[in-house]
């Protein structure tokens, strides 16, 4: 049975739908497995195009409409509209972990919205989160507001009721401000303190998030501006894609006008104000890039004055004219819907992750405990968990094979998408050129090194590293000579936080001067390694398939840790299956008797692993086999981390099922050194660099 999640609003205009669409979002990086559920669609004047795709996609004809629930109401039909609501639910809800249900907002046609959204989820046996606005209260007053609101639902004590999330903090208060500040942002007037510790919130009632008002989020295109005015285009510019944060009405002389000419922002002003428009598009000259200019009482510039502003205009300054005067006009802006239009993607994508970005942590990690043992991780939610834990760990990367064009393309999308910094050890000319013949420019941010003027000052370093192995002077320039070897030298000394190699050298001229220089991590007797293999509706562990030929049975219990671990830390809750040709007792053998006394290791060592072995591949990964061969098995039919007798098992599994069912392979990624460094295949695509980047900056963390 999925669970259930029921977003209510605790007021008016408490931007429930962003908050449901960041929380959707935030599960979803999570790899949950969430379904959005609206139980009664409500019109709006300019509705998500991404909420209607939830509900066509995903509920479909599901949703009621608000005026058959109206109807139904009216004729005493209350429970027979929550029984379709229920039947609505169980139809759409089999298939997903975790279900958001998004409730109904109040308005002033609808004041009874907070009974329905409390039967609805009493219905569907949902738990509740409250979302709420501050607005203008302090936080005294909103805390009673808010203890009120809860008594719809049960009170403070009630066991559904989980918490609150609080959205739009320090907003900019109404009588300022309609659709944006017309002089500038207002300061907080709270701290966030102030609101996380409201006497109300405990381990009952907690606070799930607080998400900041800002301007960013609530900030149109010109082009939005414009067709909410039907306003006439006198120059169209960038108006799809400048925003606007804040507006000024100018009917003041220029010299006062100058401290008002800010970038994004909307300049207001009567359409014969000659000085204003000149003096707005100098200004954009300048390289202020003023959002727009909007004339009023339809008056229209002079060609004159049209062709004195042609360079301005080339450059992108939008110009709108409508026919009322400054005040109707200002009145109209006031009252602009803050809805975020049909197409404007940009701008959607950022309230998402932005309300994600401050929802509790804990809580979340907490959901997906709660939305099912068996989580399994999609493709596309693990490869944006990587880009994203690693654009926060922002580390340093460096690349030894600059002659490689791959190698150096995965670099520029790496710098490019502010995944990790990256320098690549290469002649730049040479880097350049192949850049050029690929196609694609380098960003200014990627550090380029030419090796040969750097490998003078590693020599004595070289010397002292290895001079317990009689390295000379002599030896030590002939070695440097090896970009690997110069490379890992510098991880060494702290001067990079990792290292990815491999698309041109083998595995062993990677990882021979790691363990020369790098050394194993304590706790760790060798290094193993680790491929995410990621099947169509889930990722899996394969340990290890590139390292260690034939490893006894304490060092596969090393490798069954260590992948363990690895997997833990990717998101991936570790259900290990020692792989074998027999399943139990099934079978006989040296080989079967290593991977039995492997998992025994692993048991004492870490009893917190659940870990079953030896079992088969088809055992460990099949549901209806585990049945048969391994009934009372904690991991049978549900393996995420797979561990490998050996190398030959290992990797002939890794290559065949990757070719074969045309899987996307993540690795290896090396685990047991003290500093990440990482190897490729030498048939590595530009996205795999790209993703092996990725995890060498969240190992560096």
């Amino acid at each position: 049975m999925s669970k259930r999640l029921m977003l209510v609003p605790a007021g008016f205009g408490v931007g429930l739908t962003s908050v449901t669409l960041g929380l959707y979002h935030a599960c979803q990086q999570l790899g949950i497995s969430v379904g959005h559920f609206k139980p009664i669609s409500q019109p709006s004047r300019n509705y998500l195009k991404n909420v209607k795709q939830f509900q066509h996609e995903h509920t479909g004809a599901l949703t009621l409409s608000l005026n058959h629930v109206e109807q139904q109401i009216a004729d005493g039909n209350h429970e027979v509209v929550l029984e379709q609501i229920v039947a609505n639910f169980n139809q759409y809800a089999k298939e997903y972990d975790l279900v958001i249900i998004e409730g109904l907002l109040p308005t002033t046609r609808q004041p009874y919205a907070a009974r329905i959204n409390r039967d609805v989820a009493r219905a569907l046996s949902a738990d509740i989160v409250l979302v709420a606005s501050p607005d203008e209260d302090s936080p005294e007053d909103f805390e009673d507001r808010l203890d009120v609101t809860a008594q719809t639902y049960g009170g403070l004590k009630a066991k559904n009721l989980l918490g609150c999330i609080i959205n739009k903090l320090n907003s900019p208060d109404k009588d300022e401000v309609g659709l944006l500040p017309r002089e500038h942002e207002n300061e907080q007037k709270y701290a966030l303190e102030d609101w996380q510790n409201l006497n109300l919130f405990n381990k009952n009632f907690a606070l799930l998030g607080t998400v900041p008002w800002s301007i960013d989020l609530i900030a149109p295109r010109v082009i939005d501006i414009s067709n909410y005015l039907q306003a006439t285009v006198i120059n169209e510019g960038d108006i799809s894609h400048r925003r606007i944060r804040s507006i000024s009405f100018c009917a003041r002389s220029v010299g006062n006008l100058v401290s008002h000419l800010q970038a994004n922002r909307l300049i207001v002003t009567p359409g014969d104000r000659t000085d204003i428009i000149i003096a707005t598009c100098l200004s954009a000259l300048n390289g202020t890039k003023v959002g727009a200019l909007l004339l009023t009482n339809g008056y229209l510039p002079e060609p004159q004055v049209m062709e004195l502003c042609k360079q301005a205009l080339d450059a992108g300054l939008p110009i709108l004219s409508v026919p009322w005067d400054t005040w109707q006009t200002s009145r109209y802006l006031m009252n602009y819907n803050p809805e975020i239009p049909l197409d404007d993607e940009q701008r959607l994508d950022r309230v998402k992750q932005y309300v994600t970005d401050h929802l509790d942590q804990e809580w979340l990690a907490h959901l997906m405990d709660q939305a099912g043992e068996h989580l399994k991780y999609s493709p596309p939610a693990f490869r944006h968990l990587l880009t994203e834990r690693a654009k926060s760990a922002d580390k340093l990367i460096i690349l030894p094979e600059g002659t490689d064009a791959r190698t150096i393309k995965a670099a520029a999308i790496c710098v490019e998408r502010g995944i990790a910094r990256c320098q690549i050890l290469g002649e730049r000319e040479a880097i350049e050129t192949i850049a050029q013949q690929q196609g694609f420019e380098l960003p200014d941010t990627l550090i380029i090194t030419d090796p040969s003027a750097i490998r003078e000052q590693y020599v004595d370093v070289l010397v002292e590293h290895r001079k317990h192995k009689g390295m000379t002077e002599l030896m030590a320039q002939q070695a440097l000579e090896d970009n690997t070897l110069l490379a890992t030298l510098m991880l060494a000394q702290n001067e990079v936080d990792g290292l990815v190699s491999g698309a041109v050298n083998t595995t062993a001229n990677t990882i021979r001067p790691a363990l020369q220089l790098i050394k194993t991590s304590p706790g760790n007797n060798l290094v193993s390694s680790v491929f995410f293999m990621l099947l169509p509706d889930q990722v899996l562990v394969y340990g290890d398939c590139a390292i260690n030929p034939d490893p006894n049975a304490e060092q596969l219990a090393d490798i069954a840790i260590q992948s363990a671990d690895s997997a833990k830390r990717f998101g991936i809750f570790p259900k290990v299956a020692m792989i074998s040709y027999s399943t139990g007792k099934s079978g006989r053998g040296a080989d079967v008797e290593k991977v039995v006394k492997a998992t025994e290791i692993v048991k004492q060592l870490r009893p917190d692993i659940i870990i079953d072995g030896p079992l088969q591949y088809d055992a460990a990964i099949m549901e209806n086999v585990a049945k048969q061969k391994a009934p009372n098995s904690p991991v049978a039919g549900q393996a995420t981390v797979f561990v490998f007798p050996d190398l030959n098992t290992g990797n002939t599994t890794y290559k065949a099922v990757q070719r074969s069912a045309d899987v996307v392979s993540i690795g290896p990624m090396l685990q047991g050194l003290n500093k990440p460094v990482n190897d490729l295949s030498r048939g590595a695509l530009v996205d795999d660099i790209v993703y092996t980047i990725a995890l060498t900056a969240i190992q560096a963390t």
